[in-house]
């Protein structure tokens, strides 16, 4: 297993009037665009192969992914030789291929819009709208998935008042000292009162190549679109996937919102503008 794919063909309509040119996996986090923070983390995990689906609309996001020799030399000498030598691996150490969903039919019709080059092998999701702090979780989904051929999921324990923005699951036992549980059902988006746990699913996943046939067989969702997460449904139950419940550092950048939480989370990680940032932030709210 050598390829991850990221879905990042959605428009960015919450993002408005920003994205009606930048699109919102090119927005800065600090001064590195979220999709390089997601492709790292694949990086780092030990993916080679880098799916992108995109939409014809955003070309931006082409122009990023095939940075120019003159564009890396600028970044380093600006000071930033760590981030001008994860641009270099992009296409040299780290290839990176672009697929097209044009029609918004929804997320499991954008992975499936990568089918053709992954072939028939598992690969890892990783939804850009996402970000985690390291690639721990990527690198266990993908130990635990080489151990078992299940596909694999991340799962995070939320306040129940939260579940309702995100597929929720159900599991059949507590997680083991590795966070590993057998999920039997995924429900998309419950109500509170009528989720099955306070597990979330969040933005990682391993999946077996048994994942696109259950995708193609979907039935369209009442918004038109291909749920990721009734295909999930079919595997669970047939007893195949499994998940890793995870206290991981984890932003959901989805929201102008939530984009600037992550923005001052991660500046403030950083060890050339932290500490400065952090003294500001102390003077201006005292």
């Amino acid at each position: 297993m050598h390829t991850a794919v990221i879905p990042a063909a959605g428009l960015g309509t919450r993002f408005l009037p920003a994205t009606k040119s930048v699109p919102k996996e090119l927005l800065p986090i600090f001064d590195t665009p979220a999709i390089q923070l997601v492709m790292d983390e694949a990086v780092d995990a030990g993916f080679e192969h880098i799916i992108v689906v995109s939409n014809r609309s955003k070309p931006a996001i082409e122009s990023y992914l095939a940075p120019s020799v003159d564009v890396v030399n600028r970044v380093r000498d600006s000071g930033r030789a760590d981030l001008a030598d994860r641009l270099a691996r992009i296409g040299k150490d780290v290839q990176v291929s672009v697929v097209y969903q044009d029609v918004p039919r929804g997320l499991g019709h954008a992975i499936v819009c990568a089918r053709q080059l992954v072939g028939d092998e598992s690969f890892a999701v990783l939804l850009p709208d996402e970000l985690m702090g390291d690639s721990s979780l990527l690198a266990t989904l993908s130990a635990v998935h080489n151990a078992t051929g299940h596909s694999v999921i991340g799962l995070k324990r939320v306040d129940p008042t939260e579940v309702s923005a995100y597929g929720c699951v159900r599991i059949e036992t507590e997680p083991d000292s590795q966070g590993l549980v057998l999920v039997t059902d995924v429900v998309e988006k419950p109500k509170a009162i009528e989720a099955p746990s306070d597990l979330i699913i969040i933005g990682r996943y391993v999946l077996a190549p048994s994942a696109f046939d259950d995708i193609e067989s979907l039935q369209p969702a009442d918004n038109g679109e291909i749920q990721l997460t009734d295909a999930l449904r079919i595997a669970a139950m047939a007893n195949s996937l499994r998940g890793i419940v995870s206290d991981i550092e984890r932003y959901d950048t989805g929201t102008p919102r939530g984009w600037l939480e992550a923005v001052i989370e991660f500046t403030l990680r950083r060890q050339d503008v932290g500490p400065a940032f952090e003294q500001w932030l102390h003077a201006r709210f005292r």
